[in-house]
C-alpha cells in the first residue's frame, strides 16, 4: 500500500509559501491507518521502550495507538500550562523567539526507556527539545519516530537518537 496516497498536500498553510502535509486522510482510511500503525510498531518495538511519549498534538494520535498495541504506557509532552499538577518545563529556541514544552513531574521514572513520537519531523527543534526534556527527568531516550520526515529540512541532523520515519519527502 502506498501510504503517500493518503497524505494531502495543502499549499500555503498555515501561511503563504508553506506546503502542509496533512495526515487527516490517512487517519480516516482504516486500512491505511492500520498499515501505518503496523509499520511504526515494528520500528518502535525494536527500540525496546518502557513507555512512549507523544508530542502535542498530532504526536498523540501516533503514540497512543502504538502504546496500546505494544502494551506500553503513553505520556504527553505538551505546550506550557496545558497539563494539570506539577510539571517539568523545557524552554528551547525557535527561529524567532522561544517556546516551552512540559511533562507531568511523575510521568517518567528515572531509567525508563522512552521513544518519542510525532506525526512529522521537519527542522527537528521540537523533537530535540522533547528528548532533552525527557532526559532532564531521568529517561533513557532510545529513539524517535514519526509518520513523515521532510528530509530537505535536515531535522534528523539535530537529533542524537535514532529516528525512524515511514514516509519521506525530499522537497
Amino acid at each position: 500500500m502506498n501510504l503517500k496516497d493518503h497524505i494531502a498536500e495543502v499549499p500555503d498553510f498555515p501561511e503563504p509559501g508553506i506546503l502542509f502535509y496533512d495526515i487527516s486522510p490517512l487517519l480516516a482510511h482504516p486500512a491505511a491507518w492500520q498499515e501505518t500503525v503496523r509499520r511504526l510498531s515494528e520500528a518502535v518495538a525494536a527500540e525496546q521502550p518502557d513507555v512512549l511519549a507523544g508530542i502535542e498534538s498530532r504526536g498523540f494520535l501516533v503514540a497512543a495507538p502504538l502504546a496500546l498495541q505494544l502494551n506500553l504506557g503513553f505520556v504527553m509532552i505538551r505546550k506550557k500550562n496545558k497539563l494539570p499538577g506539577a510539571t517539568i518545563p523545557y524552554t528551547y529556541d525557535l527561529e524567532y523567539g522561544s517556546d516551552t514544552i512540559e511533562i507531568q513531574a511523575n510521568a517518567i521514572q528515572p531509567g525508563q526507556k522512552v521513544v518519542v513520537l510525532d506525526d512529522l519531523l521537519a527542522t527537528g527543534g521540537t523533537m530535540n527539545a522533547s528528548v532533552q526534556l525527557l532526559r532532564s527527568v531521568g529517561a533513557e531516550v532510545t529513539g524517535g519516530a514519526g509518520i513523515i520526515e521532510l528530509t530537505f529540512l535536515k531535522g534528523r541532523e539535530r537529533l542524537d537518537i535514532p529516528f525512524t520515519s515511514i514516509l519521506t519527502y525530499d522537497e
